[in-house]
Parts: C-alpha cells; sequence; structure tokens
C-alpha cells in the first residue's frame, strides 16, 4: 500500500480499499486484485524442491527494497523516492511514490537460509527452497 497521503487520489484508494474490504471480507481479494489495487504484479510457482516468487518492479534499484521471510510469510517492501522536478506541470501521475508492501502467505516451510533474491531489468525473483520438514519422504513398509 502507498502510504504518501500528500495525493488525493492514494488517500481515495486506501479509503476504497477499506470500504471493499469491510463489505465484501476475504472476497475483496479475489474482486480486485493486488495489480488493480496498485500493488505490483505477482507470480508465484513451484519448482522442483523450490517455491519461485517473481515481482514486476520496473525502475527500482536493488538498495530500494528488502526482502524477509517470516513465520510462513514472505514480505517484499519497496521504497520508491518522491522525485521533486522543478518547472514540471503533470498532466497524470500514475507511478506511485513511497512504501508499497507486499505480504505473501507461503504454502509450507521454507529453508530461510538458502533463500535467493535477484533483480534484474525490473523483475524481482525470489527463490525459497522448500525445508527439509515440508519434502516429501519415502517411507519403508517391512513386512512379515
Amino acid at each position: 500500500m502507498y502510504r504518501d497521503s500528500r495525493y488525493p487520489f492514494h488517500q481515495l484508494r486506501r479509503e476504497m480499499d477499506r470500504l471493499l474490504g469491510g463489505f465484501f471480507g476475504p472476497a475483496a481479494e479475489v474482486l480486485l486484485p493486488p495489480v488493480f489495487r496498485g500493488q505490483p504484479a505477482v507470480n508465484v510457482w513451484e519448482q522442483g524442491d523450490a517455491l519461485q516468487v517473481e515481482m514486476e518492479v520496473p525502475g527500482i534499484k536493488h538498495d530500494q527494497m528488502e526482502v524477509a521471510v517470516a513465520n510462513g510469510e514472505l514480505s517484499i517492501t519497496i521504497h520508491r523516492p518522491e522525485v521533486e522536478e522543478s518547472d514540471v506541470t503533470y498532466h497524470r501521475r500514475e507511478r506511485p511514490t513511497g512504501e508499497i508492501s507486499r505480504v505473501l502467505r507461503l504454502p509450507y516451510e521454507i529453508n530461510s537460509e538458502q533463500v535467493q533474491a535477484e533483480l534484474h531489468d525490473g523483475l524481482l525473483q525470489v527463490t525459497l527452497p522448500k525445508a527439509e520438514s515440508a519434502k516429501p519422504r519415502k517411507i519403508t513398509v517391512s513386512g512379515v
């Protein structure tokens, strides 16, 4: 969510999110995907023994983001600074500034010591290896 209250549109967006969230409850997540709520688009899939997360973050540098794994959640925070330009009149300003946060509930336990995050050409790629306890294990059946 963007936390820059200098822009009335951002305040309106927060109020609409609050209204829809209160009215529809969890269904608001389905009705308004994150990309329509002003959050970066995210893809999540499982590949081998790891969960892959991809997030579009155009124009963001690696030192403007924080990635953390805790309590079964992946947290990605982006800090997009306000660009002050003199002698400029904006006719449309849709690229938000301020702090953007996404928190994704992880489907299984992660080995947080081996999580890797890479940023290339505006695409953040996070690899979250499964913890040993989350991997399927073969059970030997004994018999008489």
